[in-house]
């Protein structure tokens, strides 16, 4: 029973945000309610903000999401953190996703760039997530060298999404977008290993 409430819960979620983006994409972020998605998404607005706190949650669903502090923090005794997280966005960049989640991702990258409000949500989530990173460092660097480190991930990530998203917009084929995140990856945590003399020794 509890797995069957759960099933549903998690269809109403889905239901809710896919009606969101879609009227995201149709109208812009600013002109759509919250009232109007909850009419189109068939749930009372307390069930809406339920799922969804705010508006802007609907839209940035995912964003900041990747789990980097826990994926630091729950890495086996003898692994760095930075092995921990190429392992981590390795695996990633070999999954290939279906072709309606890269469209749904594409409509969403839309959307977030149309949206001044929504850029700046969107990297208050990314500084979140970059703080908390910094926390978990700190146990083993001291404050200082964790919050210059976690910058240094943070960056080289959000580097990393910024090309895969433009590579899709452009229209690259998934296949080669697919190809180029998994060399970019590699050169990104070379990078972030061995610093900036790794590029100029190659």
């Amino acid at each position: 029973m509890a797995g069957l409430r759960e099933r549903k819960k998690e269809q109403t979620r889905r239901r809710i945000a896919e009606v969101a983006l879609r009227l995201f994409t149709e109208r812009g972020f600013d002109a759509v309610t919250v009232n109007e998605i909850a009419e189109a998404a068939e749930v009372a607005k307390a069930t809406l903000f339920a799922y969804f706190p705010t508006k802007e949650s609907l839209a940035l669903h995912g964003v900041g999401g990747d789990p980097l502090a826990e994926i630091v923090a729950r890495r086996p005794p003898g692994q760095t953190f930075l092995e921990a997280l190429r392992a981590h966005y390795r695996a990633f960049a070999a999954a290939q996703p279906p072709e309606a989640d890269l469209d749904a991702l594409l409509a969403r990258v839309r959307v977030i760039q149309s949206s001044p409000a929504l850029q700046n949500a969107a990297n208050a989530l990314l500084y979140q997530q970059r703080q908390a990173l910094a926390q978990v460092l700190a146990d083993e660097y001291g404050p200082t060298a964790a919050a210059l480190m976690a910058a240094q991930v943070a960056a080289s990530l959000l580097a990393l999404q910024e090309t895969y998203f433009q590579r899709l917009l452009s229209g690259a084929s998934a296949e080669d977008v697919a190809r180029a995140l998994r060399q970019d990856v590699e050169l990104a945590f070379d990078l972030l290993q061995h610093g900036l003399e790794y590029v100029e020794g190659r």
